[in-house]
């Protein structure tokens, strides 16, 4: 009977009513679906005899309308009521500064929507959430970013607490992902579609295109409709949301899916409420309240969230009563202390039993519609994670679920409850994923550059050398061995890339080329392209492709070779001019003896004694020393040309040998760089080179030493003045410039092995992708030979530097230098051949005519005369003597023949 009674007293205690504030925007996507599922969930629990005993919530509701200063002051105007905790607020603005009054008046707030990270409970220590923070959400965003392999992101947010402090959550979490670059882009909480414009316009000029939005719930889709416009939903382009996307596609209609069009290919985030039979019978109920018009909204999770919350706070209500607390309300003495100031504050009462329902609130574990309801330490509540939605043809698919146990999988979170954790790489899945523009392909999710803003590259304006790289005059465009190695690389690069070159340096001087570098990356260039050395320091600030060319310094000093060779006579002439003099002395022997046989009696004679006298004929011509005088007219023609060519080659030969043996004659002490840095001799170098910089800092050596030189000219004037002159005793340059120097220079030449070693590469700023793809495009060029189609093209009209340093000597004369005078003498020798064979075939028709004239054969003989033996009658004449030849004509003029012919033989 005691007990009886007691309980009685007690349940006589109890409430009839207690009262709950809740503050939220009424009118939009979050407030249109919470306010009638609270409502709901105020009915089902009213209506529930097992819970509150008879007990009724009174909920209070009032619209913050999206101002922090309005629902600020609806705070207070539902505190008056006394309630025992506030439901709400949606915004985290205002959530900052309701949380500071629920502290002061030790009423438990209790937020289904806002999401700001920094709405701690160390700060905030009467504040519950029942919904995700945007730390677990930003964690999931990174991990998809990551998932996808992209480095440099974009994030777009508005410019309020909800924005700002969670994209700095996910900056944080994505450079813990090695992320390269993220660029954060804030929007007016109020913004206008000239702000979208802009921002977007803005975010263009980056080169990342994989874009972050975090913006508020908007039913009209303004973000992403401008997007739309700007050509910007294109494949380039990677769209990633927060959840916020999720909520108002959720709260649309089915007639008003259409307007997802604008979001093709977008990725997005989810709540990820699991499927329970009482999530499905308050759905079908939910679609009965929109039949009867009395919702305007579909659900969404906020909705879900917001009925949740309600009975989250009307258990720990039940459960406070049910301990024997009681409600009541106490003045506070620093309020009181405020009516001098006027505030009027003094009618708001603490909640004395505040701290007590908090952790009722705290303690509170049941099975909701989004999942089993309960809190961690640091008061948020305890959740599986996040769907991963892709929108594709106006229709939302789930590609796959994210947690942070578990990472990404394509199995339902509550499958993976309880199993072993694992977040390894390999196991990570998300089903295949439409992109913007329809594809499934991954996108790049970067450019360079594009038409608006292209690709500022810094060419060097070269004053000499300017094979490397020059402007053409006549066209004012940029050209060059290295510009040519760029434009085709570029067409192995698998994107597009817009540039245009600008020029540095003035042209009257070669520019330095460190600051050009330095120019790279202090971005005013976007890359470098040149003749640029890869050196250490230039490594440290910008990213280098892989070297085109390999280089390297060298020492040039004029030839000196003190060993003597015996055959050096055979020097000044190269072998092709050697062969063609020795034929033409033997083709002159030849003429010369079949124009003189006939008439000369010193080429008669024994066949041995003619071959003698033929050879040493011709080449006595080269001596002057020949016994034998031509008496024929055509024979001397060819002499007078034969002798004038031998003039020529005999002058050209002894200039030749003289100036070999002189160089020979000469001695250098230069050997090396070890003997260079030994002396006080003066070096040439290269203005603009890194020469200059290694030779002082690396060598050590003094500054005064070096004397800077412009062109090929100064290298070879001051090379020949010498150091007694006021010229260099060797110049110091990288080897492309020297090989080029040396092209047409034979008086010159490289002192020992290069003494670095180093390539030519393109400079792009630190971080860059095309820096890796211009490498595998410079690699492919090099397998196909393109590279040394490029360099023949260039520094090989007359023969590469190289290889006509290993087949030919130096001041050797060649045949292009003769070939004119060679072909004259041969030319009037044949027409001397041939004129004497016509005259000789002449002479020869007289002298059978007249024979037959005068001397007639017998009629008796049948004569029939072969063609053989016509020839060897012609040479038998021919080797004949001039003046036989004039007896034998003589001689039928004297003999006549008789009337009655007797019988002969030809």
């Amino acid at each position: 009977m005691i007990w009886v009674s007691q309980s009685c007293l007690v349940d006589c205690r109890k409430p009839a009513v207690v009262n709950v504030g809740a503050i939220f925007t009424f009118n939009s996507v979050i407030g249109r679906a919470a306010k009638p599922a609270m409502e709901a969930a105020i009915a089902d629990i009213n209506a529930d005899p097992t819970i509150l005993n008879e007990t009724h919530i009174n909920l209070f509701m009032t619209d913050a309308n999206c101002n922090v200063f309005l629902g600020s002051t609806q705070a207070f105007q539902v505190i008056e009521k006394e309630v025992v905790a506030i439901i709400g607020p949606q915004s985290s603005s205002i959530a900052h500064i309701i949380s500071a009054i629920s502290n002061g008046l030790q009423v438990p707030m209790v937020s289904y929507a806002a999401t700001d990270p920094t709405l701690s409970a160390l700060q905030f220590p009467f504040f519950v959430r029942t919904v995700q923070s945007d730390s677990s959400q930003m964690i999931a965003m990174a991990d998809l970013v990551d998932f996808y392999g992209w480095k440099e992101v974009i994030a777009i947010y508005v410019d309020d607490d909800y924005g700002r402090n969670a994209i700095s959550i996910l900056y944080d979490e994505l450079y813990r992902r090695q992320a390269k670059a993220v660029y954060k882009l804030p929007l007016s909480v109020h913004f206008t579609q000239s702000d979208v414009i802009s921002l977007l316009h803005e975010s263009k000029s980056l080169g990342p295109r994989v874009y972050v939005v975090h913006v508020n719930p908007d039913p009209q889709l303004r973000f992403f409709a401008i997007a739309e416009k700007l050509q910007m939903m294109t494949s380039n382009y990677v769209w990633f949301t927060t959840d916020w996307l999720s909520a108002t596609i959720d709260s649309f209609s089915p007639m008003n899916r259409t307007a997802l069009h604008v979001l093709q290919g977008v990725v997005g985030l989810r709540q990820h409420i699991p499927e329970s039979n009482q999530k499905k019978t308050f759905m079908s109920r939910w679609r009965e309240m929109l039949q009867n018009g009395s919702v305007a909204s579909e659900l969404n999770t906020y909705g879900l969230c917001a009925y949740d919350t309600v009975w989250t706070v009307a258990r720990s209500i039940d459960k406070f009563l049910n301990d024997g607390n009681n409600l009541t309300f106490s003045s506070s003495n620093k309020l009181n202390n405020t009516r001098s100031a006027g505030l009027q504050l003094e009618e708001l009462k603490v909640f004395d039993g505040g701290a007590t329902l908090l952790k009722d609130l705290l303690d509170t574990n049941f099975s909701g519609l989004t999942g089993q309801v309960h809190f961690s330490s640091d008061r948020n509540i305890v959740t599986l994670g996040y769907d991963v939605i892709n929108i594709n043809k106006m229709a939302v698919h789930t590609v796959g679920y994210w947690s942070r146990n578990f990472g990404f999988s394509v199995s339902p979170l509550e499958t993976l409850h309880g199993t072993e954790k694992n977040h390894s790489e390999t196991d990570q899945k998300l089903l295949s994923v439409t992109w913007p523009g329809g594809k499934t392909e991954r996108p790049r999710g970067w450019v360079i550059a594009d038409d608006e803003r292209p690709l500022r590259i810094g060419v060097p304006h070269r004053a000499s050398f300017v094979d490397f790289v020059t402007e053409m005059h006549d066209s004012h465009k940029i050209g060059g061995y290295c510009i040519d190695v760029f434009t085709e690389a570029l067409k192995f690069v698998p994107y597009y890339v817009p540039y245009k070159f600008e020029l540095f340096g003035d042209g009257r001087s070669n520019p330095n080329y460190g600051q050009l570098v330095k120019m790279v990356a202090d971005d005013v260039f976007d890359a470098a392209v040149g003749d640029i050395a890869i050196v250490k320091n230039r490594t440290k600030i910008v990213d280098f492709s892989q070297p085109y060319t390999t280089t390297g310094l060298v020492i040039v000093a004029p030839v000196r070779n003190p060993k003597s060779s015996a055959w050096v006579f055979l020097k000044p002439f190269t072998v092709d001019l050697w062969l063609l003099t020795a034929t033409a002395f033997v083709i002159i022997a030849v003429v010369i003896w079949i124009l003189e046989h006939r008439v000369n009696d010193a080429f008669r004679g024994p066949p041995r004694r003619q071959i003698v006298t033929m050879f040493m004929f011709s080449f006595s011509t080269l001596f002057k020393t020949n016994q034998e005088e031509t008496i024929s007219a055509l024979g001397r023609v060819v002499m007078v040309v034969w002798l004038f060519l031998l003039m020529v080659i005999t002058s050209s030969y002894t200039a030749n040998l003289t100036s070999i043996l002189t160089v020979q004659q000469l001695s250098s002490p230069i050997t090396g760089i070890d003997s260079l840095i030994a002396n006080t001799w003066p070096i040439g170098y290269q203005v603009g080179s890194f020469a200059y910089g290694y030779l002082t800092e690396n060598l050590n050596i003094h500054r005064s030493r070096l004397i800077e030189l412009h062109s090929p000219e100064e290298y070879e004037s001051a090379l020949r003045q010498g150091p007694a002159n006021g010229g260099v005793a060797a110049i110091v340059d990288e080897l492309p410039y020297v090989e080029l120097f040396l092209a047409n220079r034979a008086d010159f030449g490289i002192i020992g092995q290069p003494f670095t070693r180093s390539g030519w590469g393109f400079a792009f700023q630190r971080g860059s992708a095309l820096a890796v793809d211009m490498s595998t495009a410079i690699l492919k060029l090099s397998e196909n030979g393109k590279l040394r189609e490029i360099h023949r093209k260039w520094f090989c009209k007359m023969g590469c530097p190289g290889e006509r340093k290993k087949h030919e000597e130096p001041n050797q004369l060649h045949l292009s230098s003769f070939w004119g005078l060679y072909l004259l003498c041969g030319a009037i020798s044949l027409a001397a051949l041939l004129l004497f064979i016509l005259r000789m075939v002449r002479q020869y028709v007289r002298y059978r005519r007249r024979q037959r004239k005068l001397c007639p054969p017998s009629s008796s003989v049948h004569h029939t005369t072969r063609c053989s033996q016509i020839i060897y009658n012609f040479f038998d004449f021919i080797d004949e003597k001039e003046e036989a030849i004039k007896k034998m004509f003589m001689q039928c003029e004297i003999n006549p023949a008789p009337e009655t012919p007797v019988s002969s033989t030809a």
